[in-house]
């Protein structure tokens, strides 16, 4: 089939490559999000699809708007359009556009975890397995019939970061396999239980500030969760400070009030929570470097009683 590819995000890598290298399809496009400002230094940057695909002679189409762009987005003539992580919303018109419709990557098991975040969803809520979901897109957010699904078990030590990377090698075969149901004809169409389904909106660093009121096997899965993006953090004398690893402390017993400092040493700033203790073992002060606890401590002595600021 003639394929028009829609994305944007790294996440789409392994199913952008996969598609350029397969004899069973020709990618005719890619569509992506125009080159956006990034670092410091704000140096104009494409998104890495638009740089796949130019590598590949590929040609790819850069719309402000993908609604305003029907009749360019009609000029490929594709057959079928894959849309995973691209950015912006697909009104009717667009949908319409492929014969077979467009087919969304999804980064979780619908009905849960619709919306902009679902792998750091998956984590922080303490699910034991994602996956990936083909569907064929409506014009709601993640609501459309499902094609097809792939689980993938969340290890214990999985961060936002190592999931996103896992799903993305998953996409491709699951991706083939859709593809092959459409092609051989009448592939199945799941209704989504509406019961289940739940939402995540898009993350902003706010998120990611640190409540210690809350469990501390809560939080710790929120520091993975949010790894690397948008992180945690919290407040020490004001400035913040951000955690990007953390273990719990099985049988803590009786705790001081959550936020304060339990001990710091060469294994950790362990901090009192709402239930239970949770050890700080890598940290990075507003304007320093990453540091593990013992370095960390040897420029900001900490001492038990000291208090860190979390949500207000």
């Amino acid at each position: 089939m003639r394929v028009l590819f829609i994305g944007t995000g790294d996440i789409g890598l392994p199913s952008l490559e996969w598609l350029l290298n397969t004899p069973k399809h020709e990618v005719v496009g890619v569509v992506t999000q125009p080159d956006k400002p990034v670092g410091r230094k704000q140096v104009l940057t494409p998104p890495q699809t638009k740089v796949r695909a130019l590598a590949a002679g590929i040609p790819v189409f850069q719309p402000l708007k993908i609604r305003h762009a029907v009749d360019e987005l009609k000029a490929f003539q594709a057959d079928v359009a894959i849309v995973v992580a691209y950015g912006q919303i697909l009104s009717r018109a667009v949908l319409d556009v492929p014969p077979f419709g467009c087919l969304n990557i999804h980064a979780s098991l619908l009905p849960r975890h619709r919306g902009a975040a679902p792998i750091q969803a998956a984590i922080r809520d303490g699910d034991t397995e994602t996956g990936i979901t083909i569907m064929f897109m409506d014009e709601g957010l993640d609501t459309g019939d499902m094609l097809l699904k792939r689980a993938l078990p969340i290890q214990p030590d999985d961060t936002g970061g190592s999931l996103h990377d896992k799903l993305a090698v998953l996409a491709p075969a699951a991706l083939e396999e859709a593809l092959d149901l459409i092609t051989r004809g009448h592939p199945p169409r799941e209704k989504q239980d509406e019961s289940r389904a739940t939402h995540v909106r898009k993350l902003t660093r706010q998120d990611g500030r640190l409540d210690w009121n809350k469990p501390a096997a809560e939080l710790e899965r929120l520091v993975r969760a949010f790894t690397p993006w948008p992180g945690t953090w919290c407040l020490l004398h004001g400035a913040q400070l951000k955690v990007h690893r953390a273990t719990v402390i099985e049988n803590a017993g009786a705790c001081p009030a959550p936020g304060t400092i339990v001990g710091a040493d060469a294994k950790g700033i362990v901090v009192s929570c709402g239930s239970g203790l949770l050890n700080l073992l890598e940290v990075q002060m507003e304007g320093g470097r990453r540091l593990d606890a013992a370095n960390f401590l040897r420029g900001h002595p900490l001492e038990a009683g000291m208090r860190l600021e979390g949500a207000s």
